[in-house]
């Protein structure tokens, strides 16, 4: 696999289409960051670390669906392993003006767009969720 975080971000948008309960995938420090991320916006419900068949760590991530419809309307992965895409932090755009966040990985740290303009720091943009 080349690109674990756009698989990552595939599955949530799969879930979210096919109204599955929950997700699992196999875990690492990015995804764990994004979900964490994810809950603290209200685009998921819960995200928790286990265990597969083998003694695989995975990340379970419970989806969230308000009036039957996801929480998640749109995920977009922006920044590819092909194009990386950095910016200051004046440059980072805005998601649907203002209504979806972007998800940064910077110096300090996974950050969304608004937490990386109060603290000054740019860095790659992940992705856009909304």
């Amino acid at each position: 696999m080349t690109d674990p975080i756009s698989d990552f971000l595939t599955r949530l948008r799969n879930a979210a289409k096919a109204k599955l309960d929950e997700c699992v995938m196999p875990h690492s420090n990015v995804k764990e960051g994004v979900a964490a991320i994810l809950k603290a916006e209200g685009y998921i419900s819960d995200h928790t670390n286990a265990a597969d068949a083998q003694g695989h760590k995975t990340l379970v991530v419970k989806m969230k669906y308000v009036d039957g419809a996801a929480a998640i309307t749109g995920i977009k992965r922006v920044s590819t392993p092909g194009r990386r895409l950095y910016y200051g932090y004046t440059e980072i755009p805005r998601v649907l003006n203002g209504l979806g966040i972007a998800v940064l990985s910077t110096s300090k740290g996974l950050m969304k767009d608004a937490d990386c303009r109060r603290n000054k720091a740019g860095g790659e943009l992940l992705c856009n969720v909304w």
